[in-house]
């Protein structure tokens, strides 16, 4: 069995801001549900799913959970790193992880199983999906989503990952400084090296050269999946993927 950490904290202080007055993105109404809730009642329907914790604003939160059995709420901090932490602290004796944002309610459990499969054996530390472009376009053709050029094809990148917990606390901080660099060129030259960021912009790195790369740079071992269920790459980030989320519901 594997537990599975959720992450809810995120304050609604960005474009979504404009489509509802709830204080966090977790909390926000879609069709008389949380966008968290979709999050959970997908993993509560996965039988390979254990303990699930939900951090995020605890008191909101549990006026729609209940804390008890399969769900620990977990009090939200300041950063990623630490609510992670504070996460896995709901979950003792945890030998696997399956995290998640809260901004992906249309996640299936068909495509949280998929993704597990994916991860074989599970020996690498940590596990993340990118979903090709044209499987995202077939379903959701008005998602707009970021996309990075490989040599295989065109990816997003997804919102699930399963992970070793026992290297969240050194390697997380080396990736929020990734990410704190990823709009500028001289930092992440600095971090990546100038070579592999030329043949990034070529578009000549291949998924296995970046994996290498990007394992190096958070000193863990990490695989990269293809996930054919564009739900796990489809997050709702501003009003667009809100109104998205809706017509897909109705169609549901």
């Amino acid at each position: 069995m594997i537990d599975a950490l959720v992450l809810a904290g995120s304050p609604n202080d960005g474009p979504l801001k404009e489509c509802s007055s709830a204080r966090y993105e977790a909390m926000i109404d879609i069709k008389g549900k949380l966008m968290v809730e979709y999050v959970v009642d997908a993993l509560k329907k996965c039988d390979r799913i254990d303990r699930i914790a939900i951090v995020g604003p605890r008191r909101e939160l549990a006026e729609r959970f209940n804390g008890g059995g399969r769900e620990v709420l977990v009090e939200h901090v300041g950063n990623l790193t630490d609510n992670v932490l504070r996460g896995l602290g709901g979950l003792p004796g945890a030998k696997r992880v399956l995290l998640l944002t809260s901004d992906i309610p249309l996640i299936t459990t068909r495509a949280i199983e998929n993704f597990i499969d994916l991860c074989g054996d599970r020996q690498a530390d940590l596990y993340y999906p990118v979903v090709p472009r044209e499987v995202v376009e077939k379903i959701y053709t008005t998602s707009k989503r970021t996309y990075v050029q490989l040599k295989e094809g065109v990816y997003t990148g997804g919102n699930i990952f399963l992970f070793n917990p026992g290297v969240v606390e050194e390697c997380l901080p080396r990736g929020q400084k990734l990410v704190d660099a990823r709009k500028s060129p001289l930092k992440l030259c600095r971090l990546v090296g100038l070579l592999f960021l030329i043949k990034f912009l070529m578009k000549n790195i291949s998924l296995q050269e970046a994996q290498k790369k990007v394992s190096r740079l958070l000193g863990i071992k990490g695989q990269v999946v293809i996930s054919l269920y564009p739900e796990v790459g489809v997050d709702v980030d501003k009003p667009s993927d809100l109104e998205l989320v809706n017509k897909q519901l109705e169609l549901a």
